[in-house]
This record gives structure tokens, C-alpha cells and sequence, in this order.
């Protein structure tokens, strides 16, 4: 699939099969991540997977917990690609969400479906949340940006219209 063609049909999917993503796939769309830019090339950034079933569920419970979201659940992907940054980083939004584009667009060209997570944003620092991602190996001074729910999708998504604005200034 070309590239403009796959930014093009790339669409938001919110429902997952039960079937496991390849560790291949996988690493393919944690290297797409880290071949995106960052501020200044710092690379500051860091991009965890996750498919262990324990260790989804454990995120997935503090979360909703943390969250007063009863039965949250990622949609019930059968993995997420977590991007977080130094709190001291340059620019760590936009470093994790230039990361989390490429594993969409990836994950869209190799016929997986994806969607952005973003509940552990502002929730980082609350300790049975931190104690899960210092679980998953994530430093201490590591906000959690945004997540990419994966797998592969249960159901065809719908066109959507393109809108916002598009100016010419020539």
C-alpha cells in the first residue's frame, strides 16, 4: 500500500478478533515508532509493548480504577504500544503522538486495525498506577503519553467525511 493511500484509509478500530498478533508484526510497529522524529533527535522518547495477557489486565484494572470507569478495557486489543517521555523532555507530546502515527499507519498497512488510548494521561503519577508501569520497565520520570491499542480488526470500519479546514495560501 502506498503511503498516501494508507493515510488516507487509516481508520480508528474499536473492536478487536481473539487472535494473536505475531511477535514479527509487533516489532515491526515498535521500530515504525522509533523511527519517528523527535524534538531536537533527542530520542528521549521510549516505546513499550505489551501483550502479556497478565499485564494488560493489571493496567487495564488500575486504570479503571484509577479512572471511576467500571468495565474499561482498551477496547480488547491483543496488544498495546505504550509511547512515554522524560517529563523533562522536549517537546514529549508531540515525540510519543509522532510515534504513535507511524505504529497507525503501519499497523493499517500490514491489515491490523489500531486506536489512540489515552486514559493514562495527568494519571501517571498515582501510585497503584505507577506501580503497574514500573512493571512494564517504564522510568520513573516517564509520563505516559498515549498508547496504541492493536490487533486485528472484528469488523470493517465506516467511511467517514473528511472535515476541518483546508486553506490555500499560494
Amino acid at each position: 500500500m502506498d503511503v498516501l493511500t494508507c493515510i488516507e484509509t487509516r481508520r480508528s478500530i474499536r473492536r478487536f478478533e481473539k487472535k494473536e498478533i505475531t511477535k514479527e508484526q509487533l516489532t515491526i510497529l515498535a521500530e515504525a515508532a522509533r523511527s519517528a522524529p523527535t524534538a531536537m533527535n533527542l530520542q528521549t522518547r521510549r516505546i513499550t509493548v505489551v501483550q502479556n495477557k497478565e499485564m494488560l489486565e493489571k493496567l487495564r484494572a488500575v486504570i479503571g480504577e484509577e479512572l471511576g470507569r467500571e468495565g474499561y478495557n482498551f477496547y480488547f486489543p491483543d496488544a498495546l504500544i505504550i509511547a512515554s517521555d522524560s517529563k523533562t523532555a522536549r517537546m514529549p507530546i508531540e515525540n510519543c503522538a509522532c510515534a504513535l502515527q507511524n505504529v497507525f499507519l503501519a499497523a493499517h498497512s500490514m491489515g491490523l486495525g489500531s486506536v489512540w488510548i489515552n486514559q493514562l494521561n495527568g494519571i501517571c503519577d498515582r501510585p497503584a498506577v505507577r506501580a503497574v508501569l514500573k512493571e512494564l520497565n517504564l522510568p520513573d520520570d516517564h509520563d505516559v503519553w498515549g498508547m496504541a491499542a492493536v490487533g486485528y480488526p472484528d469488523a470493517s470500519p465506516r467511511d467517514i467525511q473528511k472535515t476541518g479546514a483546508l486553506e490555500w495560501v499560494l
